[in-house]
């Protein structure tokens, strides 16, 4: 593994000095829900907004939707640092938290979010072929649960297999700890049904990388989880799950698995001009 990660470091320094020559400009704060749905909830109004990197010079370029974590009750909007200069757009997303709303409102949010980038990032000069969905911790999971769960995207009008790839950082693959607590279902009985991604493992599902810290100081078996989730979409067919354990990181394991989500990125856009 350490080899692996000196190989994309390599990559990912490459990728970099070839996108500084861009320009980038961020928007701050753009409600992604329309006119009447924010008027209709002031907590939506507040919260449900996003910011947009982006590269001005450029054209057809892919974008990678960043959801942050926080266990789905905390956390704010981020375009994560290492993630700048390697010519994507980087959109950051703010959705509603618990308990001020119900966890599972944080998935129609996060579903609201990418339908906003597929029916504008036209807008900006990208490429609305190549929209990545990533994020850590209660990010990966909304990630995995849009892109695998197809009934959210299909309310906002949006087939969700047009999604590029996801790349969720640490997720949980069973049912959100926080979705449990809400329904008297303790931290540590693992919960499979509706609101996991592993119930919704499906053979023709967007390229699927999953990312975790080391299986001994992870979160609660969250490289297990993973492993679990990584097997099934082996078995049901999809041929396009890759699994990377970073070994001697924790849960915090972001910055030695983004040159991991850039690489992946750059290798589906080859692919994509092929």
């Amino acid at each position: 593994m350490k080899k692996i990660l000196l190989l994309l470091s390599f990559l990912f320094i490459g990728v970099t000095s070839f996108a500084q020559k861009l320009d980038y400009e961020t928007k701050s704060n753009i409600q992604y829900y329309n006119t009447a749905t924010n008027k209709s909830d002031s907590y939506i109004n507040e919260r449900c907004v996003l910011d947009i990197y982006y590269p001005k010079n450029a054209k057809t370029f892919a974008t990678i939707v960043w959801f942050h974590g926080g266990g789905l009750t905390g956390g704010s909007k981020e375009i994560p640092e290492a993630l700048k200069n390697k010519g994507f757009a980087i959109i950051g997303v703010n959705y509603r938290l618990s308990p001020k709303a119900k966890a599972e409102k944080a998935i129609d949010d996060a579903a609201a979010a990418v339908s906003w980038a597929f029916k504008n990032i036209g807008n900006y000069g990208g490429d609305s072929s190549l929209i990545f969905v990533s994020g850590h911790s209660a990010g990966g999971y909304l990630a995995s649960m849009i892109g695998l769960d197809k009934k959210y995207l299909q309310k906002e009008g949006i087939d969700a297999n047009k999604i590029a790839g996801l790349i969720p950082f640490s997720g949980q693959c069973i049912t959100h700890f926080e979705i449990r607590r809400e329904n008297g279902i303790p931290e540590k009985q693992p919960t499979i049904d509706n609101f996991a991604p592993l119930y919704h493992v499906r053979a023709d599902a967007p390229p699927l990388l999953l990312i975790t810290g080391d299986r001994e100081l992870e979160m609660l078996g969250r490289y297990e989880e993973n492993a679990y989730m990584a097997r099934m979409m082996k078995l049901v067919g999809h041929k396009q799950t890759k699994l990377y354990e970073l070994d001697g990181y924790g849960h915090g394991m972001t910055e030695p698995g983004f040159p991991l989500l850039v690489n992946e990125v750059n290798r589906i856009i080859k692919e994509a001009k092929k």
